[in-house]
């Protein structure tokens, strides 16, 4: 049984990562820490955990934690993750991984040398809807993927994580909070690598960071995805992925609280309608990272997977600058 310190206990861990651990088999938290001690003891006490604590330094000391999952605030991850290594304790760290490529680049090698484990939580990769799609593409259902869509829309505005809209601790709006999750599924449905990419962004007067996004991405095979991103709109995901020979396409499928519906099409037939469930992919995530603890070997989703989600958002961010294509 893997013991977790959640670094940076907040709205996430509380709606998210504790229900996940819940449900978990082989793993369970036994430590935490906010940035307020007393904060950080009432919410031991909600959530009967052992140990908490005001610092990532604390928590990674603690001797009844073997792995440490880092959900602080963006900006907050590379100092975070970095304690954790120097502790020499495996850590999860929640996406986007850092607030630039840099960041993220000095996380992995920092892990890399001291040989200690680093992930990354894209957990819709242990969404069903999203492994789904990635089993017909492998299978050839829709024959050769030619062009992708996703979609993520949230109403912001109202999330206690007043933090997003702090330049010094978000990586970016929902470009980088929501589009990160597109751009990974994406990414991993295909199986290919993001080439180059073409962005605008929309502000408005209630945010400093961008309020609504859409990214144009080349693949390395040539395949066009599209990534369109708002914080000003009423929750609705979209994935979409068309081939040489069909459709794989499914409307809210990158939740967790409501079963979605894949379909899979040719022309107007429709092939295949599958409803799947979501609502284990936090216990997955867990569990999967503990297993990797328990048996010595490298996380599904490693650090240099997020680095290179990274420097898509990095090529997103400085593409609404430019108004040019910018290179991953």
């Amino acid at each position: 049984m893997v013991r977790f310190g959640i670094v940076g206990f907040g709205l996430h861990a509380v709606k998210r990562l504790m229900p996940g651990f819940a449900k978990a088999k082989r793993c369970r938290v036994t430590a935490l820490s906010r940035r307020d001690l007393q904060q950080a003891k009432e919410s031991a006490r909600q959530f009967e955990i052992e140990h908490a604590f005001a610092s990532t330094a604390e928590l990674c000391a603690c001797p009844q934690v073997d792995a440490v999952f880092v959900c602080s605030p963006d900006g907050l991850h590379h100092d975070d993750v970095l304690e954790a290594v120097r502790h020499g304790k495996p850590v999860l760290c929640e996406k986007p991984m850092a607030i630039n490529p840099q960041q993220a680049r000095e996380m992995v090698e920092a892990a890399r040398s001291a040989k200690v484990m680093l992930g990354v939580a894209h957990v819709m990769r242990f969404e069903e809807s999203v492994k789904l799609f990635r089993d017909h593409v492998a299978a050839g259902s829709i024959g050769r993927p030619v062009a992708a869509r996703a979609d993520f829309f949230a109403p912001m505005l109202s999330s206690a994580r007043s933090w997003i809209n702090d330049a010094r601790l978000a990586t970016g709006g929902p470009l980088a909070d929501l589009g990160v999750h597109c751009i990974d599924a994406l990414r991993f449905i295909v199986g290919q690598e993001v080439r180059s990419v073409s962005a605008l962004a929309h502000h408005d007067s209630h945010w400093v960071v961008e309020a609504s996004a859409t990214a144009l991405l080349q693949f390395e095979t040539g395949m066009l995805g599209t990534v369109s991103v708002s914080a000003r709109t009423p929750y609705q995901t979209y994935l979409e992925v068309a081939g040489e020979t069909g459709v794989l396409s499914s409307l809210n499928t990158l939740n967790v609280d409501h079963p979605p519906t894949v379909e899979l099409r040719r022309g107007f037939d429709v092939i295949e309608r599958r409803e799947v469930s979501n609502a284990q992919a936090y216990a997955e995530q867990a569990d999967a990272f503990a297993a990797a603890v328990e048996e010595g070997r490298e996380f599904d989703i490693p650090g240099e997977e997020g680095l290179r989600n990274q420097l898509v958002l990095d090529a997103a961010f400085r593409s609404v600058k430019s108004g040019t294509v910018e290179g991953v």
